[in-house]
């Protein structure tokens, strides 16, 4: 709701800016071809509440079995939190998915036909936001899992009305990419871990957001953008290491693979955009 008010009051200021931002030109060229941006902002992390640790003890590639001590009890009993583990005590330490800045630049092109505005934008940049997940076994260790955006892209289309020229109000939507850098870290000493680390993420992106025309090229804008990844390929792999043979990891394959329950990586995202229009 805070990013939603954010952008309500920028876009209720915009409308008594077009006035003064029309001065010695015509408004009727405005949001009207080609132009370049340079965007920053800050990415938030939605709610991943439930979000768990998958096990896949036999290697079948179906996800969802139980680690089982020799006593045959549930090796992960003390539980899952949504963040990176502290400590190998599940509620005795657990830090929150990680904010962070964005930055990215922009090439865009609008063709305007009265007042109503159609138009298609590329991006490239990174977010420094960060995602978790963490498990805890009755050993007792920590396992945790982390992923952000190495680098991400978009295309979308955006449609928007001008009243006038000046201002622009526009709702956006499209394709989205990110090359995903995935951490595993474990108090684990005896087993062996290997996993796949970078990895690729293909989803979408919508929003909305408005522009103002400052002088006859540059633009500037506050944006709101959701953004959801999709990743099914980050594997962790867990062997044999130092561990004996009723290790729980090893009891029903002689290994496990350990993905997060939620293949998605969801952001809420808050920009502004500064713009050159040519």
């Amino acid at each position: 709701m805070k990013n939603l008010s954010l952008l309500a009051a920028f876009m209720a200021g915009a409308t008594a800016m077009p006035a003064m931002a029309q001065d010695n030109r015509d408004t009727a060229q405005d949001f009207d071809g080609p132009y370049v941006s340079i965007v920053g902002g800050a990415t938030l992390q939605g709610s991943d509440r439930g979000e768990t640790l998958v096990f896949d003890t036999d290697r079948d590639g179906t996800y969802g079995d139980q680690v089982t001590t020799s006593g045959g009890a549930n090796a992960f009993s003390p539980g899952f939190c949504n963040g990176a583990a502290t400590t190998s005590t599940p509620g005795a330490g657990c830090r929150n998915d990680k904010d962070g800045p964005e930055y990215f630049g922009r090439l865009g092109y609008d063709k305007r036909m009265g007042n109503f505005v159609l138009g298609a934008v590329v991006e490239a940049g990174r977010s420094e936001a960060r995602d978790s997940v963490s498990g805890f076994s009755t050993t007792p260790a920590r396992y945790t899992m982390s992923r952000e955006a190495d680098w991400q892209a978009g295309a979308r289309l955006r449609a928007g009305y001008t009243p006038g020229g000046g201002a622009l109000f526009y709702v956006t939507g499209g394709g989205a990419y990110a090359k995903l850098d995935n951490r595993f870290t474990t108090s684990n000493t005896a087993n062996s871990f290997a996993d796949n680390g970078r990895t690729n993420a293909w989803g979408y992106a919508a929003g909305g957001g408005a522009e103002v025309m400052v002088t006859k090229n540059i633009a500037v804008g506050l944006e709101y953008l959701y953004t959801d990844l999709k990743d099914n390929d980050y594997v962790v792999n867990v062997g044999a290491g130092t561990a004996p043979p009723t290790n729980p990891f090893l009891l029903d394959g002689g290994g496990t693979d350990i993905q997060r329950s939620s293949s998605h990586f969801r952001t809420h995202s808050v920009r502004g955009s500064l713009s050159l229009r040519f």
